[in-house]
């Protein structure tokens, strides 16, 4: 039994909504065409090829008797370990179910329907979704070459505006803002609006970087107080289905976001994870050379292919085919899942997780066999 949802009275806002598309996962395509799932590769949802780190197995393990109690709700191990780890109190740290849940919680905290986002054309979709949530005003600033126009993003900046967006380095298009670009924004916004308009850095590819770009924006929150830095253990720690994320803010800020904080959004077995992962220097140092010789992999193959691709410094590469439609269910119908982006304004593309270098190269043969027919 269906029931359509205009029959509820829910607010307009709200059923406008066009729900986040996932990944495919890989059983749902097994039953499609009725593939092994053990033959499927899956570069679609930007996760790390080396799954989970051992160093996280252990800790998950020693912790199973104990899940019939209920989580730290403050999560005061994790938050000492990431204090330790950045040089910030614990009280500037909250943790989220993700880097989402800590998006959701910024938008929740400081929109309603009297307020507007800032975000860029192409950036995360999840920018809009939680500014629909509220009711809240969009103004999306046309890309740049794929990426952040700062300078018009500071612009667009009007007087309901509470939040500014930025992902650095950008999903899905792999775009990044160099450090001084970013602190000059940071200065500027400050100087012109204080701390009535927060800007959320979102890094959640920040360890794919090469060593020359990277910097330390937790350092910057000491200077600004209008300033989130949100981070995730999806990625480079491979701990994508426990769903850990945490946002870096002054403490006026991190009260605000934890007023609507659910009390244990972060599970036991996620914290002790997380306090594993991020001490397991080896395993991210793997992630990041993987994920570098991957990118190269895939790059090569479409220079040799004649495939025009946006340069990434993600662990993604969005690459141009033309009629990605058709080429998707090409590959889906070769056990390939990737991620089409229509959605996200750029219906020609497709973004490509970096696998490990078979899983690549199944994809690689895949497009090429499909390019030639």
């Amino acid at each position: 039994m269906t029931t359509d949802h205009k029959t509820y009275d829910a607010p307009a806002h709200v059923t406008a909504i066009a729900p986040y598309q996932a990944g495919k996962p890989i059983e749902e395509l097994a039953r499609e065409f009725g593939l092994d799932p053990a033959r499927i590769v899956k570069l679609a949802s930007n996760e790390n090829p080396l799954g989970i780190p051992d160093s996280a197995r252990q800790a998950m393990l020693k912790l199973v008797g104990g899940l019939g109690r209920y989580p730290d709700p403050n999560g005061f191990d994790l938050k000492s370990a990431l204090s330790k780890r950045y040089n910030l109190p614990l009280e500037w740290i909250t943790l989220g179910n993700g880097s989402n849940d800590i998006l959701e919680l910024v938008a929740l905290a400081l929109l309603d329907a009297g307020t507007s986002a800032v975000y860029a054309q192409h950036s995360f979709a999840v920018y809009r979704l939680a500014t629909q949530a509220r009711g809240a005003r969009h103004i999306v600033v046309p890309a740049r070459d794929y990426g952040h126009d700062l300078d018009a993003m500071l612009a667009a900046i009007e007087p309901d505006t509470r939040v500014v967006f930025i992902a650095n380095p950008n999903n899905p298009t792999g775009t990044f803002q160099p450090a001084a670009r970013i602190e000059a924004f940071l200065e500027q916004v400050h100087a012109r609006h204080g701390n009535r308009v927060v800007v959320v850095l979102d890094e959640a590819y920040n360890e794919y970087l090469e060593p020359e770009l990277r910097f330390d924006s937790t350092t910057w929150v000491k200077r600004f107080p209008n300033l989130v830095v949100s981070r995730t253990f999806s990625k480079a720690y491979g701990l994508a289905g426990l769903r850990v994320g945490f946002a870096a803010a002054q403490p006026g800020l991190t009260d605000i976001l934890n007023r609507v904080r659910q009390p244990f959004n972060v599970n036991s077995l996620a914290q002790a994870a997380a306090i594993a992962s991020l001490a397991d220097t080896d395993f991210q140092e793997r992630s990041y050379q993987v994920n570098k010789e991957g990118k190269a992999q895939l790059c090569q193959a479409f220079d040799a292919l004649g495939l025009k691709y946006v340069p990434s410094f993600g662990n993604f590469v969005l690459v141009h085919v033309g009629d990605a439609p058709r080429i998707n269910l090409e590959l889906l119908k070769r056990g390939v899942i990737v991620r089409p982006v229509a959605g996200d304004g750029l219906p020609e593309f497709l973004r490509v997780s970096i696998g490990l270098p078979e899983e690549n190269e199944t994809f690689i043969a895949a497009l090429k066999q499909i390019l030639k027919s």
